[in-house]
């Protein structure tokens, strides 16, 4: 069998789908590997190290297209302007491409679409589900790390003050209070990471499990007031609450809003847009110079006033909408990523062949176009919400 990892074409996309190390594990396993010519510059790994992984360079994507039977990519197939040619169109029938797609999102639908009616088997990363057996295939929860690390750097490097107690000749600076909203895995690191620069954490989640896990790193947990039956849905993930919870979070939230020096946002609601916790309002009441990380922004953000994927400065506040953070972070993003798509390349492989389960949840939930159709549940939700 032989696999292709063609360089991202996003713009300043710069992780890419397999590290040597993944290779060299690749090779051993029988495969033969294809890498495009200076894929994984970006995340610092050099073609001389994929060779003598025992990879091939391909000069040509379009070669690499042709001839792999599976494709390995970070982000979802987009126009090559240097092939005057959409990736859809350089892959050809019964081949695999595993990858974030993000099926469900209105801006590729299209895409998604033309994969199924080309005949090409998709998986989607962002549909691998969080289970024990899934863990070490699960990109999504390996990004949401890199991006609560990287998202609270990016949050400190904003300000104009120091983050933690600093004592000095002339008197002692007290440390910087830091709020983190949404205590998943991104905001699980970005907690830590903020303890580790010693600023003072406070952190608020509607999951009690959530909360007592933000507690156990150090956090001083906000109490939302939600009922846990109103809160948990199903794999613990977090459910939409109704407007009238929702606005009450908001008026505790703001209590706590107006004495922070950086806000973090990583609440989200599985298929949903990210509900909306912080107030054009609540930013006005902002100290100067503070600042906010919304990693919610691919699902509207939670602040109301998030620039998506750029950062401004809004009412003396810093906002950070940069959509890509764990791209900024491209070689330990990759190394994660990278592990995680072999995991789940080694999974799907039965002597020597790609083979599907239907009756396995992870094939059913990452499961995107196959056979001609779209088979993904939550591309076919918003295809009919949309009337498509």
């Amino acid at each position: 069998m032989i696999i292709g990892v063609p360089k991202e074409i996003m713009k300043g996309e710069r992780r890419v789908a397999a590290s040597p190390e993944t290779v060299k594990k690749m090779v051993s396993d029988g495969l033969t590997v294809l890498i495009e010519k200076d894929a994984g510059e970006g995340a610092f790994y050099h073609d001389q190290e994929y060779l003598a992984s025992g990879a091939e360079i391909v000069e040509n994507v379009a070669e690499l297209f042709d001839r792999a039977d599976v494709i390995l990519k970070v982000k979802e197939p987009l126009f090559n302007e240097q092939q005057d040619k959409h990736e859809v169109d350089l892959m050809h029938e019964g081949q695999v491409i595993i990858t974030f797609i993000h099926p469900a999102a209105p801006a590729n639908h299209d895409m998604v679409k033309h994969m199924a009616e080309r005949g090409i088997t998709s998986i989607t990363l962002d549909g691998i589900p969080r289970i024990t057996r899934a863990q070490a295939m699960d990109a999504l929860t390996s990004m949401s790390t890199c991006a609560g690390y990287k998202g609270m750097l990016i949050a400190a490097n904003e300000l104009p003050n120091f983050v933690p107690q600093i004592f000095t000749a002339v008197g002692m600076i007290k440390p910087i209070n830091v709020l983190v909203v949404g205590v998943g895995v991104g905001g699980l690191q970005a907690i830590a990471t903020a303890k580790r620069l010693g600023a003072i954490v406070h952190a608020a989640d509607i999951r009690p499990a959530a909360a007592e896990q933000a507690m156990s790193l150090g956090a001083k947990v906000i109490d939302l007031c939600v009922p846990a039956e109103e809160a948990i849905g199903e794999g613990g993930y977090a459910l939409m609450l109704s407007p009238e919870r929702l606005e009450e979070e908001r008026r505790i939230l703001a209590e706590y809003v107006k004495d922070m020096d950086i806000i973090f946002l990583s609440a989200l609601v599985p298929g949903k847009l990210a509900p909306t916790l912080v107030t054009e309002e609540m930013v006005k009441s902002m100290k100067p110079g503070s600042a906010i990380v919304d990693i919610s922004i691919d699902q509207g953000g939670n602040c109301a006033i998030t620039p998506p994927g750029t950062v401004e400065v809004k009412h003396g506040v810093t906002l950070v909408g940069i959509k890509n953070i764990p791209g900024l972070l491209p070689k330990s993003s990759t190394w994660m990523f990278s592990q995680n798509v072999y995991n789940l390349l080694k999974y799907l492989i039965k002597d020597g062949e790609i083979y599907l389960d239907m009756e396995d949840q992870i094939i059913q939930e990452s499961l995107t176009t196959y056979a001609g159709k779209v088979v993904h549940k939550g591309a076919l939700e918003a295809f009919a919400a949309l009337g498509h």
